[in-house]
């Protein structure tokens, strides 16, 4: 049997690498024995970018390139490497060219927007008292509780951020909708997926935080694009 690929997993707004943990034991369960997972500096979506090509471009072989949220703009600019088979999306931004995730929203405002808010220095922060109900409502509470103490604000000037060569008009594409996402409208990730014409959609009745209360179901669509790729 070929090798599998190795999977890179691209974190959005308000958290890191570790959000992808469950995503991550759940893969080696299954015998994905190569992983990464970027650590981007939300600062710009061109530094985010190449902090994935960065990672990308040191990997040998096949690479299938995951993105949750705003990890889905970065994906998008960022999977065009040769190596880079196919571009999976989870609850993500996957923007056209010259839109940029802020556009988007403000297309469809989610159920959640109000409760994001800037601080003095230019950083846009869930208020941690509206984390759960707004990110991961279908999270305990405990964990809800980690992820908002623990957050990693972006720069807000990087939600007007725009993609200039969209890499999904030349890759395979995989997308999961989360149907009960407050942080991107339901509508707008069905809208973004279809545009794509993907050759996997899924939609689970989940948070924004897919990737932590549905991992088995976001593995298997990762499975899918190794599947719909492989050879």
């Amino acid at each position: 049997m070929p090798a599998k690929p190795t999977i890179v997993l691209v974190h959005g707004f308000w958290g890191g690498a570790a959000h992808w943990a469950n995503v991550i034991v759940e893969l080696d369960k299954r015998g994905y024995d190569r992983i990464h997972a970027v650590e981007n500096p939300l600062t710009s979506l061109a530094d985010d970018a190449e902090r994935t090509r960065t990672m990308v471009r040191q990997v040998d072989g096949p690479v299938i390139l995951v993105g949750h949220s705003y990890g889905g703009a970065v994906i998008t600019e960022a999977g065009d490497l040769p190596n880079v088979r196919a571009l999976v999306y989870i609850a993500a931004f996957a923007p056209d060219a010259g839109e940029s995730p802020g556009g988007i929203t403000a297309e469809k405002p989610p159920a959640a927007v109000a409760n994001i808010a800037p601080d003095s220095d230019g950083y846009l922060w869930i208020a941690q008292d509206k984390f759960h109900e707004s990110f991961a409502q279908d999270l305990t509470r405990e964990d809800a509780l980690v992820m908002a103490v623990t957050q990693k604000a972006p720069l807000g000037s990087t939600f007007g951020d725009a993609v200039t060569a969209p890499a999904w008009r030349a890759k395979p594409v995989w997308y999961q909708v989360s149907t009960e996402d407050r942080m991107i409208h339901p509508d707008n990730e069905r809208r973004m997926a279809a545009r794509m014409n993907p050759r996997g959609t899924v939609e689970l009745d989940a948070s924004h935080a897919s990737l932590a209360s549905r991992p088995k179901e976001v593995v298997d669509l990762i499975e899918d694009a190794v599947n719909g790729t492989s050879g």
